[in-house]
């Protein structure tokens, strides 16, 4: 995992947000797909900001994508925000086209 990166993690009500910071590699992309299906069952939606990365580097960005796609989030729980996350969220949006599945991962 790319030593700067961090996920700094608060919550209300039924919403937890993800703040992310540093480089987003492979490593750094399963740590946050990990954290997320831990806590798909706790909460409503989970916002992810993207804000802070430094960057995206792109087996961080396919990493991602391919196993956010196989995990048992529900369609709307998912939310990417600030520019890194529209990247991550048209890349998700191409690939549900590809397989014929319309999922919404993000606004």
């Amino acid at each position: 995992m790319a030593s700067n990166f961090k996920i700094i993690r608060h919550h209300n009500s039924d919403n937890l947000h993800l703040n992310l910071s540093g480089d987003f590699d492979g490593s750094a992309a399963l740590e946050l797909v990990h954290v997320i299906e831990d806590n798909a069952d706790h909460y409503s939606r989970i916002f992810v900001h993207t804000c802070g990365l430094a960057s995206i580097l792109p087996f961080g960005e396919a990493a991602f994508i391919r196993n956010i796609r196989v995990s048992r989030l529900r369609s709307q729980q998912l939310k990417l925000t600030g520019t890194p996350g529209n990247r991550l969220y048209m890349d998700c949006l191409n690939l549900a086209a590809d397989d014929e599945k319309q999922t919404a991962w993000v606004h």
